[in-house]
């Protein structure tokens, strides 16, 4: 009773939704209805990710604020294998929260010389895997789905790293970056107050970054929940269609949108009758394989190891996909 109180309370915020619904019924407004549904969707779900993202926001900033790129190229390379993977997955998750914001970074790591399949672990698993998509989850599908998803999300970063490393293809990745100079400084000694201005500067230029993008999400959430006929979503989405997982992710992939943007969608899509894992893969394609972020990445990388990026990643979502729709046929 204890962790539905605060999956429901102070995860989904359930109660903020009556305290809006009941503010529109006292102005008139016919929550029942199509349009007054709409207003409060998506006046419910602005105030809700907004709060959990600015949150959430600070407290990752101030996590990261201990691995600088200095120190995180340090800690991966001390590790080697496969376990040099699962740190650099696992460093991902605290990590910006959007695959373009990442890019920059992997590239920093791979011209600083770390292995290819290390650098690729983490710019998999730094869009897709992060604490804030854990809570934000939690928040709309529970903790098991989320803890989940997390789970193979850095199994998916391990994997397709670990594939890359062994197909050796160290020369496709483009020349000005195998040849720059790495510029080896030490990581900061930030103070506490040092540490909690720079989560609170985070938290200002993150959210003026998402926050469109969170309206944008929020905004096709409110059309679907409302206005979609849920026999459509079910057709399209739902069992009948085995295809689903595929068309989901191929829908994704030319989209741009961070996890915060993505979830509105997505909550509104299982509300109508899509499975579990059409949805989280639909998810994944788009903070994953975004195509703003795949021209960044094809600036580093030559076309043959972006072609095989875009292949491990497309295939792992697509297995997790029907994974997780055999997960929810057999357990939920």
């Amino acid at each position: 009773m204890i962790w539905e109180f605060i999956q429901n309370q102070v995860l989904g915020m359930k109660w903020l939704n009556a305290v809006i619904g009941n503010l529109l019924t006292s102005v008139g407004v016919d929550i029942s209805g199509r349009l007054g549904g709409s207003i409060q969707f998506f006046i419910y779900d602005v105030i809700k990710i907004t709060i959990l993202l600015c949150f959430l926001i600070f407290i990752i900033s101030y996590i990261q604020s201990f691995f600088p790129p200095e120190r995180s190229k340090k800690i991966m390379g001390k590790f080697h294998g496969v376990w040099a993977n699962i740190i650099g997955a696992l460093l991902g998750t605290v990590t910006p929260f959007c695959s373009c914001s990442s890019i920059p970074l992997f590239i920093g790591f791979t011209s600083a010389g770390l292995p290819l399949g290390v650098t690729f672990s983490f710019l998999i698993s730094s869009p897709m895997v992060d604490l804030g998509s854990l809570v934000l989850l939690m928040s709309i599908f529970g903790w098991k789905v989320a803890v989940i998803y997390v789970i193979v999300g850095l199994m998916v970063a391990v994997i397709g790293g670990t594939i890359i490393e062994k197909l050796h293809m160290e020369n496709q990745v483009e020349e000005f970056i195998r040849n720059a100079s790495s510029i080896d400084l030490e990581a900061d000694e930030f103070t506490i107050h040092d540490r909690l201005v720079y989560a609170k500067d985070q938290v200002i230029s993150t959210f003026k970054k998402v926050f469109p993008y969170i309206l944008v999400g929020v905004g096709i959430g409110a059309v679907i929940h409302n206005w979609i006929p849920e026999e459509w979503i079910e057709m399209v989405l739902g069992s009948n269609n085995p295809f689903g997982v595929v068309l989901a992710t191929a829908l994704g992939i030319p989209m741009y949108a961070d996890i915060f943007g993505t979830i509105p969608v997505a909550e509104a899509l299982l509300a109508k009758g899509a499975q579990l894992g059409t949805v989280l893969s639909f998810m994944m394609a788009v903070t994953t394989l975004s195509l703003p972020s795949m021209i960044m990445l094809r600036k580093a990388v030559k076309p043959k190891l972006l072609g095989t990026f875009i292949l491990i990643c497309t295939l792992g979502i697509i297995i997790v996909g029907y994974g997780f729709n055999i997960f929810q046929f057999l357990f939920i």
